[in-house]
């Protein structure tokens, strides 16, 4: 837990000269004028919560994607990469500290959001159900900060992190049911978008800012946080085993 609590403090004293943070936090707003405006002018009122919905997960995917990849690209840049894979403690739990961490800061596009409707547009969201809607903030900070983890093993072993990033971002947001609900998508696309922890994330988000009555709040969050552990532990394993086979090679400074 020490180990934990460190690398989130390292990591948030990083976050606040990060230009990946600041895009971060500039971009979420500037979306949800884009969607708000798209939504006016189509005349669908109703569609104001997808608009502050949709920021705020892009948001937080977004930055626990560059900081899974910036953080090995850092460090080898550093030359510390080697001494921190090399340390007794856990690079594992480092890299998991350091994701919860920026997914603490990928929260506040929710607040940005939310404030943009209102002043911008007029449209002050209501919150119905405030402890839903904090509870689904928090399991997909969670969620996010561990299935982003996945991706660690391959950015150690890749020289470069930015073809990724690019590559898993606005296809996951539309796979997820971040700007479209799974509902909408065809038939056989429902059950592959399901396994993503974000479409449980966006429709019970989007549901928590509606007057009507909240179904099924804990087995959706189960969902999410489930979700999350199991794409956590899958990349503590892939990243293990990524680590002992380039000690062996010796291959870690040659990638």
């Amino acid at each position: 837990m020490r180990l934990f609590l460190t690398a989130v403090r390292w990591q948030l004293l990083l976050a606040r000269t990060s230009p990946d943070t600041l895009q971060v936090c500039l971009t979420a707003p500037l979306l949800t004028v884009v969607f708000l405006a798209v939504s006016e002018s189509s005349g669908r009122p109703d569609l104001s919560a997808y608009a502050v919905v949709a920021p705020t997960l892009m948001s937080l995917w977004l930055l626990s994607l560059y900081t899974a990849g910036e953080l090995i690209a850092e460090e080898r840049a550093q030359g510390t990469l080697e001494g921190m894979v090399a340390a007794p403690a856990s690079f594992g739990v480092v890299v998991l500290g350091r994701l919860c961490a920026v997914t603490a800061v990928g929260l506040v596009a929710f607040a940005e959001s939310w404030l943009t409707a209102g002043v911008v547009f007029g449209r002050w969201l209501a919150l119905p159900h405030p402890v839903a809607t904090l509870a689904c903030l928090l399991a997909t900070g969670a969620a996010t900060a561990a299935t982003a983890s996945i991706l660690s093993p391959l950015f150690v072993l890749m020289p470069s992190a930015r073809i990724v990033q690019n590559t898993l971002s606005y296809p996951f947001y539309l796979l997820s049911g971040v700007l479209v609900p799974v509902s909408e998508f065809p038939g056989w696309l429902r059950p592959v978008a399901r396994t993503v922890f974000l479409s449980w994330s966006s429709d019970l988000l989007r549901d928590s800012l509606a007057p009507a009555p909240l179904p099924s709040v804990l087995p959706r969050l189960a969902a999410v946080l489930l979700l999350g552990a199991a794409g956590g532990l899958l990349g503590l394993v892939l990243l293990r085993r990524v680590l002992t086979t380039v000690r062996r090679l010796g291959t870690l400074s040659q990638v």
